[in-house]
């Protein structure tokens, strides 16, 4: 199936970053290692490859990885003002691998982060979306702060039912990684609520999140379906049998 990216508009009041010298000093290695690195002909062809939801430098992922390190050798452990700040001028940046590195940044640091960070994670979620960065935040980092912060739990649910389509997928997909921990309330409930949404991303990750769920709990994921598959796109049942089977 093809998929055409809609423009989405930027929100003009998301969190501001905060003073942080990590982040300075974080931000000036960052790009003095990626720009001399730039491949300008690669980078057209992941522009259009991403639908063109941002301009790239061009850096391949063990390229850009490798020069990751680099940048981050050293350099102390940080706080969440730092991770905040970070990831806030990473995103301000154009070109697509600086929010990769935070995404990246945010993965490894994010249990130094409180519930407070949510805010910024959802800024992130909404701004210049696509599924190369909202899939790792929501599973890595959203998760991994839900998973902390039960609480944050209530925003889920808000989100599993926002207009955003990338608000959805985020709640859909937030407890990939919590295996026997997964809330199956939550994530069915979840699963029924947006059983009707005509996004192809959406639907999809109806049936990626079942379909993760069912390595834990595949009669769990059976019955569910036998029960509601008349809900379900095509895609979203294909999806979460395909380990399993009907």
């Amino acid at each position: 199936m093809r998929v055409t990216k809609a423009p989405t508009p930027q929100a003009p009041d998301g969190p501001q970053a905060p003073d942080s010298p990590l982040a300075d000093a974080v931000l000036q290695r960052l790009t003095a290692a990626y720009g001399p690195a730039a491949d300008p002909q690669r980078a057209v062809a992941m522009r259009a490859y991403m639908k063109d939801v941002a301009p790239f430098l061009g850096l391949t992922t063990p390229v850009r990885r490798a020069l990751s390190r680099t940048v981050v050798d050293g350099l102390p452990r940080p706080g969440e003002a730092d991770c905040t700040a970070i990831a806030l001028r990473c995103w301000a940046l154009p070109e697509r691998e600086y929010q990769y590195f935070a995404v990246d940044y945010l993965r490894r640091h994010v249990r130094h982060c409180s519930s407070g960070f949510l805010p910024v994670a959802r800024h992130l979620v909404t701004t210049a979306p696509w599924w190369d960065t909202v899939d790792l935040l929501a599973a890595h980092v959203v998760g991994a702060l839900v998973a902390a912060g039960p609480e944050l739990t209530a925003d889920m649910d808000d989100w599993s039912g926002a207009d955003d389509r990338w608000l959805v997928r985020t709640a859909l997909l937030h407890q990939l990684r919590f295996k026997e921990r997964t809330d199956t309330g939550r994530l069915f409930d979840y699963c029924r609520r947006q059983s009707g949404h005509p996004d192809f991303f959406v639907r999809k990750a109806i049936g990626w999140c079942l379909r993760e769920y069912a390595k834990t709990d595949p009669d769990a994921v059976r019955a569910f379906l036998a029960r509601e598959r008349g809900r379900f796109a095509p895609l979203s049942v294909r999806e979460a049998l395909r380990n399993i089977g009907a």
